[in-house]
């Protein structure tokens, strides 16, 4: 495992995402809109604005 310290979204060989970000759980449950809330085992993690755009070529549109 690479310990380095970098924001990333990956796609997994299920299809699925996987984020890695800052988990804000804590600070930012209080902020969610009404309509979400974080399940258990779930966690809110921020991503840099530009890590998102620059993995949006990567996700495919279906």
């Amino acid at each position: 495992m690479n310990e380095a310290n970098c924001p990333d979204v990956f796609e997994l060989s299920t299809g699925d995402f996987a984020v890695i970000g800052e988990d804000m759980t804590d600070r930012l449950r209080g902020q969610l809109p009404d309509d979400a809330g974080v399940g258990p085992g779930e966690h809110v993690v921020v991503v840099p604005r530009d890590v998102l755009i620059r993995a949006r070529r990567d996700i495919p549109k279906t």
